[in-house]
């Protein structure tokens, strides 16, 4: 064999090159000019049909330990922007919603809510009969403190929901319409196939193509909230907040 000078190598290679860009242009075919195939390195899901993309991240999101969710979610008019750590007997993190700010930490089904003063001050009622509003001096008292959230006040349904894995990610992962794949993205640095319900109107769904298969970031149909997702399988504690930092309440709750 006959070694090619490094000279001409050069010169070969700029030509390939030149020729790959008159193809590209063109529209033509040639050998070794074939684009790179986005799914080199990855795990694989991006060459499956959208329902099978969105059956397998809905097992691997079902089948992890834990995960951070964060951003907008719009139900009955409201916004609420979710900041949760969550997994299977639990879960913590906060809530915003109205300008007002509140943290949740459920343990089995312990389920707290620690405010400020002023969230427990703007409480509606006149508070007699262990309900309604709280007074200046009671707000004080339950300025950040957990305070217990008896199970059948009705805030304890509203509001365990946001620390349950399940109920929140059942609730969230749905895409509405014929579901379509919409090509290779980028979120946060990680590689993703993207997939749509109703050509985007029924929300669109970025799932990692490194690894598992998990969901990356969520839009919703209807401007119903934009939401990622991270830390897939992390595990992290949750603690029982000491004695003098809770408060039980009673039966039930101030309305707020």
């Amino acid at each position: 064999m006959t070694a090619i000078p490094q000279g001409r190598r050069s010169r070969r290679a700029a030509l390939v090159s030149a020729l790959c860009a008159l193809v590209a242009v063109t529209g033509a075919g040639l050998a070794g000019c074939s684009e790179k195939d986005p799914d080199a390195g990855t795990n694989g899901v991006g060459k499956l049909p959208a329902d099978r993309i969105q059956a397998r991240t809905r097992t691997a999101a079902d089948s992890a330990d834990a995960v951070h969710l964060s951003g907008n979610v719009v139900s009955n008019g409201r916004t609420y922007r979710l900041d949760m750590r969550l997994k299977a007997d639990g879960g913590s993190g906060s809530v915003t919603s109205q300008g007002v700010t509140f943290g949740l930490l459920r343990i089995g089904k312990k389920l707290y809510l620690k405010a400020d003063a002023d969230f427990w001050s703007h409480a509606e009622g006149d508070g007699k009969d262990g309900g309604g509003g709280t007074d200046t001096g009671a707000a004080d008292k339950l300025d950040g403190k957990y305070v217990k959230v008896p199970q059948d006040d009705p805030a304890y349904q509203r509001f365990s929901g946001f620390t349950d894995k399940n109920v929140l990610l059942d609730g969230l992962l749905t895409l509405h319409g014929t579901l379509a794949a919409d090509g290779h993205h980028e979120q946060s640095g990680v590689r993703t196939i993207r997939i749509t319900g109703g050509k985007g109107t029924g929300g669109t769904l970025d799932v990692s193509l490194e690894g598992t298969p998990y969901p990356v970031r969520l839009v919703r149909a209807g401007d119903a909230g934009t939401l990622t997702f991270s830390e897939w399988g992390k595990d992290f504690s949750l603690t029982e907040p000491d004695k003098n930092d809770t408060v039980d309440y009673g039966k039930q709750l101030p309305t707020s």
